[in-house]
């Protein structure tokens, strides 16, 4: 491949007018300052060749925040995309637990503990309200209650006196599921401090200890609770482990979802230098599509700190989808307001003439 065939794939970084325009003027110059015998451009070449590509499809040479901009737009458009991919490759998992699998690994980390009749299961692997998600829910969903949409999963609880200690329980399952595969966390223990019942100033301030564990694709979460305090001391909940697909399908979509919304970026960037209201609209979209990533980000974090999770949250969640969905929907539509305006032509004044006479 020659020199000249090299500078023009590099040259692709630009936009297509700028290569009409001045693409044989700068490839000119790179092959007038080439040295004799060179047969490829330099790293520190191509770097500025592709950097200062991008930064031209921006527009607004005149901004120094247009970069800025563009960088927020491509990373949460490729978060974006990342989540539905990775929602997409859910689909590859096993269904939830069915009553069945429950039981038998209740009665395996629990034995001795009487389960109670009321075992719930979900219809599908992610559910809403425990019932697999329909368009007709798309009113509970946008209006606040898209926190409901979340993982199924088998549950159930012991029902009757408790035949052994928390501490002895918790010990007995930790020591049962190891020896059968399990891979399984340090039990984490939470004081509450919201029991106004007579039992708690008894028995003082009630303690809630999780314990987490993971065999294959099956993740067990069970909670004991003080018997003394309350009439369930042990809920237990069994589901599938975020599938193995995820993590790529998610990284290869999001790179891709970024690059293409950088693309975008540029053209509508373009498009609509000098015309006003543009900034205030953009920034007005990110706005609504960052502020809910940032705050349940960070609240995740603490949740995630405070107790083992074998399986994270899905991405989505991370982005505050769908309990915030509704700002999200609002930011869709100005990104589209913002397209629709930069497929609007320019209005390019007209020349002045003079006629004789």
């Amino acid at each position: 491949m020659s020199l000249a065939h090299q500078y023009r794939r590099l040259l692709l970084a630009y936009p297509r007018a700028y290569r009409r325009e001045r693409g044989p003027e700068i490839l000119g110059l790179l092959l007038d300052s080439a040295p004799p015998g060179k047969t490829r451009p330099t790293l520190r070449e191509a770097a500025d060749l592709v950097r200062g590509g991008l930064r031209c499809r921006l527009g607004r040479p005149a901004s120094r925040t247009v970069g800025v901009w563009a960088a927020l737009t491509a990373l949460i458009c490729g978060l974006f995309t990342a989540a539905l991919a990775a929602r997409l490759a859910w689909e590859t998992s096993r269904p939830q637990p069915d009553r069945a699998e429950f039981t038998a690994v209740f009665t395996e980390a629990f034995p001795g503990h009487r389960l109670s009749d009321d075992v719930s299961t979900a219809p599908a692997i992610f559910v809403y309200y425990n019932q697999p998600l329909r368009l007709s829910q798309w009113r509970g969903l946008v209006l606040g209650d898209g926190g409901e949409y979340q993982e199924g999963s088998a549950s159930g609880s012991a029902s009757g006196p408790m035949p052994t200690p928390p501490d002895r329980t918790l010990a007995t399952a930790v020591h049962r599921l190891e020896a059968d595969g399990w891979q399984v966390s340090e039990p984490t223990s939470t004081v509450l401090r919201t029991c106004d019942d007579a039992r708690c100033e008894r028995a003082g301030e009630p303690v809630e200890t999780v314990l987490v564990a993971r065999r294959g694709d099956t993740v067990l979460r069970a909670t004991v609770n003080d018997p003394d305090t309350y009439d369930s001391y042990l809920w237990v909940e069994v589901q599938r482990a975020t599938p193995p697909a995820v993590l790529p399908a998610a990284a290869l979509a999001g790179l891709v979802g970024g690059a293409l919304a950088w693309l975008a970026f540029g053209w509508v960037s373009r498009r609509t230098d000098g015309r006003r209201g543009v900034p205030l609209l953009l920034g007005i979209t990110l706005v609504l599509w960052w502020t809910p990533a940032v705050l349940t980000a960070s609240s995740l974090v603490g949740h995630h700190l405070d107790e083992p999770h074998p399986s994270w949250h899905p991405l989505w969640e991370w982005l505050g989808q769908p309990a915030l969905s509704l700002f999200f929907l609002v930011g869709l539509a100005g990104a589209a307001t913002l397209s629709a305006i930069a497929l609007v032509p320019r209005r390019e004044p007209h020349p002045l003439t003079l006629s004789p006479g």
